[in-house]
């Protein structure tokens, strides 16, 4: 479901249907929901390819503007000074459609997703940050997820305070996210640095498991940004 196709195709994700025609040297590109308002382009002069994939889920609605993913804990964790544990989370999903150019260049056409869209602050009503919510449980081993809706994330703690932590959250900067994708799951690495009790640090890391995962097209990536800083600063508690 998540790769390259060369138009004309049709592919079905749930009760979505996906459908890119040539037309003369142009490509119409349709997308079609159950109870939705159908999505129409026009590509005018292209003959590009159309990848579909996973991206940073911080893109939907477009009236939102964060770069920022909170995910709350079900259940805290309680990890002791100077130690590192890795856990697993769930996060959500969101698909991006892209039109490919000659020269290889990607541009996103279209973003969706059949996960549950939600947003909370985290921190004070002042200085806090809007993030795209989503509540996880906590799993020692890999989770079982449906690929559509959720990925899972690879999570090290590492407790460089002098105190037993309690951690019931963890909110990660958009910017900094490496996405894969294989047959039946998406992953991503990533690491959260106790400071104190009140600071922490996440960042994402490659995923050494390439063999069996491809490297997802992120939006972040395709546009081209001048990125100033890729780190989540937790500055408002864990």
């Amino acid at each position: 479901m998540f790769n390259i196709y060369n138009p004309p195709f049709t592919v079905e994700l749930e009760d979505t249907v996906i459908t890119v025609e040539k037309q003369g040297g142009n490509l119409i590109y349709r997308r079609m929901s159950e109870g939705e308002e159908e999505t129409e382009l026009v590509l005018l002069n292209n003959d590009g390819n159309i990848l579909i994939n996973p991206i940073e889920p911080v893109n939907l609605p477009k009236k939102h503007n964060t770069s920022f993913l909170l995910i709350d804990f079900k259940h805290p964790v309680l990890i002791r000074p100077g130690d590192r544990k890795k856990i697993y989370l769930s996060f959500p999903v969101e698909i991006g459609v892209f039109v490919s150019d000659k020269a290889g260049n990607h541009e996103v056409i279209d973003i969706f997703t059949f996960s549950r869209v939600k947003f909370t602050l985290y921190g004070s009503h002042d200085r806090g940050l809007i993030c795209r919510y989503w509540e996880s449980d906590i799993f020692t081993d890999i989770p079982k997820t449906n690929i559509l809706k959720e990925g899972y994330i690879e999570l090290e703690i590492i407790n460089d305070s002098n105190h037993l932590m309690e951690v019931t959250k963890v909110v990660f900067n958009a910017y900094g996210m490496k996405i894969y994708h294989g047959n039946k799951r998406i992953v991503m690495n990533a690491s959260m640095r106790i400071i104190n009790k009140l600071l922490a640090e996440t960042d994402f890391s490659t995923n050494p498991t390439t063999s069996r995962f491809r490297r997802s097209m992120e939006l972040y990536t395709s546009r081209k940004l001048i990125i100033s800083g890729t780190k989540g600063i937790m500055e408002f508690g864990l």
